[in-house]
């Protein structure tokens, strides 16, 4: 009697197997099919076979899922009025279902995100209005910040945020806090392209090829970082006049006391009131005062220097600029707080230590050209002044354009105005005609005052 069950149970154990192998096999035809009509782009092709595969097993693949979203995407542009809703919501249900099957690999940041994106792009026929998808777009900035760092999405949030405000729908404080919240973390995801970017420009730099990998990956690290550079004006002109001194002074005043020992707090009001350039009001060095004494940083010392600098107090602010960048640890921190020093000393016509702080700068960060090109103006503003004859001073131009060259060659967000600012010095420089008549062909030609520094002059 035993050996009959335990005979009856192995039929049935084989005969499940079958069935499962049975229906593998099937799922597996179906995706293949689905898969290269979707390779190919024939997408109406493969809706058929991607819609029977999510119905009939729809944890089988991620592919079902990955290709799915282009199948949708296709059906979405070109469909109108009903069916283009309906396909809007199934892509939105397809995000769900990927995130309850295969959720480790569905971020719930990125696909959130993409979700808010989807439905205002497509507002008007989804009906949605301005607090619907605000708040849509700020309960994935909540849940998951880390992966909410789509450009585009990000600045779609900030802009939602103006139209409420602009509705009286949101407070100042509201509007300024959330201005911050998205600054902060542009410059967080710029922040990771750049040091990812750096190590392989390094690698290059030290006479290493990169493998095709690590070219993809420059290209790719160089495509986020040209977007961040798109949005990040767009964001300070979504916000425009409504920072404005006349509006910041009567807050922060109001709140003071409340935050006065709120180093966060009082980080952002000294931040945005220098941004705006509210530096003159009382309330300015009072804050500046406030946020030394409760949270003494690298960002406070840089403020109590420019208060000194307004003082003309230069000596005492070059100390505190000093002890600004030797407090911070961040490396990207400290490549932007050495290019703000250097740009402060530029203005004040002190290039030799502004171009000091630029060089850090490029230490610290070598995929920012903008200290290249800073160091590029400094030289072609001397140009009269640092070189003995006519055609010495002519020939700092060669050091400009070689500088801003070295800006175009590092960082993709400069490559054209980098590119255009060496072609313009290099039009200033000695001629053929000029090198000829100097006899100088090849000779190094020293620069004196402050850029001390050599130049060759071009063979011809």
């Amino acid at each position: 009697m035993k050996a009959k069950i335990t005979l009856l149970f192995t039929f049935l154990f084989l005969g499940l197997n079958l069935v499962n192998a049975q229906s593998n096999e099937e799922d597996m035809a179906t995706l293949s099919i689905m898969t290269e009509y979707a390779k190919a782009k024939n997408y109406e092709a493969a809706y058929k076979p991607f819609m029977e595969l999510r119905a009939r097993n729809p944890k089988f693949n991620r592919a079902t899922y990955v290709y799915g979203e282009k199948i949708l995407d296709d059906k979405i542009e070109k469909s109108t009025g009903a069916d283009k809703v309906a396909y809007i919501n199934d892509l939105l249900k397809l995000w769900k279902e990927r995130r309850e099957y295969f959720a480790s690999k569905t971020p719930k940041g990125e696909f959130g995100v993409k979700a808010c994106q989807l439905m205002y792009d497509h507002k008007d026929i989804l009906n949605k209005t301005v607090e619907e998808l605000y708040e849509c777009f700020d309960a994935v900035y909540t849940e998951d910040k880390t992966d909410f760092k789509d450009p585009k999405s990000l600045y779609v949030y900030f802009k939602l945020m103006v139209e409420l405000y602009d509705a009286g729908k949101k407070p100042a404080k509201d509007l300024f806090n959330k201005y911050d919240d998205v600054v902060e973390k542009v410059e967080d995801e710029v922040k990771i392209a750049s040091e990812k970017l750096n190590k392989l420009i390094e690698k290059e730099d030290a006479g290493t090829p990169l493998t095709k990998k690590e070219g993809q990956y420059k290209r790719y690290y160089s495509q986020v970082l040209n977007a961040f550079d798109k949005i990040s004006p767009s964001i300070d002109s979504e916000l425009g006049d409504r920072a404005n001194c006349e509006n910041l002074i009567p807050l922060y005043q109001k709140d003071f006391e409340e935050y006065k020992n709120d180093a966060v707090w009082l980080k952002r009001a000294v931040s945005r009131m220098y941004n705006k350039e509210c530096t003159d009001d009382p309330l300015y060095i009072k804050l500046v005062k406030a946020y030394d004494e409760t949270a003494p940083s690298a960002d406070t010392k840089y403020f109590v220097a420019g208060l000194l600098l307004k003082d003309n107090k230069e000596t005492e602010a070059i100390s505190y600029f000093n002890q600004s960048f030797d407090l911070e640890t961040d490396k990207f921190k400290k490549s932007k707080l050495a290019y703000r020093i250097g740009t402060i000393l530029k203005k004040k016509g002190k290039y030799g230590q502004a171009r000091g702080y630029f060089r850090n700068a490029l230490k610290l960060n070598p995929s920012n050209g903008r200290p290249h090109l800073a160091i590029a103006a400094m030289y072609a503003a001397s140009a009269n002044s640092c070189g003995d004859t006519t055609f010495n001073k002519r020939a700092v131009y060669w050091l400009a354009a070689d500088e801003a060259r070295k800006a175009a060659r590092v960082d993709p967000t400069l490559k054209k105005s980098a590119a255009q600012s060496a072609a313009s010095y290099s039009a200033k420089a000695p001629s053929k005609s000029d090198i000829f008549s100097a006899a100088n062909s090849g000779q190094v030609v020293k620069i004196g005052c402050w850029i001390g520094a050599s130049v060759t002059v071009p063979k011809v």
